[in-house]
């Protein structure tokens, strides 16, 4: 059984997405083993400076980090990502379960995404869409994702 985590920054408090996260993680656990991770997101003032972002993203990287698993194949998703479809990530996570990477890992930013670095020490980069969604909605569209992938793997009716 694949060892898929997620890490994201932030924590999910409207009971709409825990609910989503709840039904996907239920319906995963058939065909991964699924951990989902929430991190602390650095607090910032009003209208922070890019130094202060600067710097929280970088606290931020830095508990990401510690949180990998050892042997990780990490996925960053951000907006300058490449776009796949459901097809491809299906066809990824396929080629992904027979490399050595122990665990597939996908991180989400908080609200103002991820740190550079962290970023660039990603096995790929990976984008949603062109158009900006909440990151707490990310999540929920992420494991919906996953879920789909699985089922167009097994030639299920769920991907139509």
């Amino acid at each position: 059984m694949r060892n898929i985590h997620i890490l994201c920054v932030g924590r999910l408090k409207e009971k709409f997405y825990t609910d989503a996260v709840s039904e996907y993680s239920k319906r995963l656990g058939a065909y991964c083993d699924l951990r989902v991770t929430e991190l602390a997101e650095e607090r910032l003032p009003q209208n922070p400076s890019q130094a202060q972002i600067d710097a929280a993203l970088s606290k931020e990287a830095a508990a990401i980090r510690a949180k990998l698993p050892p042997g990780s194949a990490v996925v960053a998703l951000c907006v300058e990502g490449k776009l796949r479809s459901s097809e491809e990530l299906a066809a990824l996570m396929e080629d992904w379960a027979t490399d050595a990477a122990k665990h597939l890992v996908f991180l989400i930013g908080g609200s103002y995404g991820l740190d550079e670095g962290l970023k660039r020490e990603a096995r790929m980069r990976l984008s949603m869409s062109p158009m900006t969604f909440p990151h707490h909605l990310a999540r929920v569209m992420l494991l919906e994702q996953i879920y789909r992938a699985f089922k167009i793997s097994e030639g299920s009716s769920y991907h139509k």
